[in-house]
């Protein structure tokens, strides 16, 4: 089933974005190729929520192209997953980035992230135009 309810996300996509299930994002490379990443994802009502570092391809992606894909895959059931087509709508620094890469890190992985951070974290906040629920 496709969802179009702008106004909130699909209660699957909550679901499996407020687990410690996998998301694949996907972003366009200057030249128009694909490119995708695992990562960690969490969510509110409206919107998904990943994070990354500043110096990296896919935020040089966003910033050129806001355009986006996002699969979440259920930890438990790979075949059970929900993919997410929309847009970059914000981003955020500083502090409130850091404190939401270590909030990720303790659902994901039980302890804060220790991970060297190679320049600034930022929050992309990522808006649904398209919901497929599988």
């Amino acid at each position: 089933p496709v969802c179009q309810d702008r106004l909130m996300l699909h209660e699957k996509t909550r679901r499996l974005a407020a687990g410690p299930n996998f998301a694949v994002l996907a972003t366009l490379l200057p030249d128009g190729a694909i490119q995708s990443h695992v990562m960690w994802v969490d969510c509110d009502e409206e919107h998904l929520y990943l994070n990354t570092e500043v110096h990296r391809r896919k935020f040089a992606n966003l910033q050129s192209d806001p355009r986006v894909t996002v699969t979440i895959l259920d930890r438990n059931d790979p075949y059970s997953f929900v993919e997410v087509r929309g847009r970059l709508v914000g981003t955020v620094l500083g502090p409130e980035a850091r404190a939401h890469i270590d909030k990720l890190s303790m659902k994901y992985l039980g302890r804060p992230y220790s991970s060297r951070i190679q320049s600034e974290r930022v929050i992309l906040e990522i808006a649904a135009d398209r919901e497929v629920i599988h």
